[in-house]
């Protein structure tokens, strides 16, 4: 009897050891996301997003990108990146775009995704994507400080970065926004993450910061697999849920390579 009970302790275990692993498996195999927040803006601009992906089982980190310039940026998002377990889904806002287009070299990065973002080939900057088409009038609320940093005003935060929110929340997002140095957009890519990696784009027809038709030229140009949402330069705080779709489609597609 005690030797049939010890055989039985010791199936137990090894079933138990097994399900360990394979839990263990599963998750590792489940591509996390990194996500990149824009100019003006801090890690909170996506707060409203995190919560969907962690439903669904996904890990979640938003880079505190310091918004000093390209490399410095770059520089806080390699770190982050060298911090996660597996594979990678590298998400990017508005200048995000140009910071993930860089960073997105990563070995551990699988899949880009852009979020009404620049996507700069290696060796130009930010401020080229627009070049031919219309001044979206956003950027006439675009202000500089005495420190060489720029902040958009709280007219240009309501009527154009996120036209479509509250403007008790514009308010806060106003106060808490995050100036970028002047000179970043000057700063030039060294590589174009997405002429190797998969992409998406997710194109905010409404964009008064970046106009819609940048946005489309340049999802087409790096061959993103295109989403269009009627939203203001800011779908991560006005349709988050529709904005995790996207992420989740790019980890999905991730997940099954």
């Amino acid at each position: 009897m005690k030797a049939f009970k010890s055989q039985l302790v010791t199936v137990a275990f090894a079933l138990t050891s097994t399900l360990m692993v394979s839990v263990s498996q599963a998750a590792e195999a489940t591509p996390s996301v990194v996500i990149v927040h824009g100019a003006f803006a801090d890690g909170s601009d996506w707060a409203k997003v995190v919560p969907y992906l962690q439903a669904e089982g996904v890990a979640v980190t938003v880079v505190q990108n310091p918004l000093t310039s390209l490399a410095d940026d770059v520089a806080a998002t390699q770190r982050v990146l060298n911090n996660q377990s597996g594979k990678v889904v590298l998400v990017g806002h508005s200048w995000g775009g140009t910071v993930i287009s860089e960073a997105g070299a990563h070995e551990k990065v699988s899949a880009l995704v852009y979020v009404a973002a620049f996507a700069p080939d290696a060796g130009q900057f930010s401020g080229e994507q627009g070049k031919g088409a219309p001044i979206p009038p956003g950027i006439s609320q675009i202000k500089a400080d005495g420190n060489g940093f720029l902040y958009l005003t709280a007219e240009g935060m309501a009527k154009d970065f996120a036209q479509d929110l509250p403007a008790a929340q514009t308010a806060v997002m106003t106060a808490t926004q995050g100036p970028i140095k002047a000179s970043a957009f000057d700063d030039r890519t060294t590589v174009a993450a997405w002429k190797t990696k998969p992409s998406w784009y997710l194109l905010a027809t409404d964009d008064r910061m970046i106009h819609p038709d940048v946005q489309r030229s340049s999802a087409k140009r790096i061959g993103a697999t295109l989403t269009e949402l009627r939203a203001s330069h800011v779908p991560q705080q006005s349709q988050p849920g529709e904005v995790a779709k996207v992420i989740l489609k790019a980890v999905s597609s991730v997940g099954e390579r």
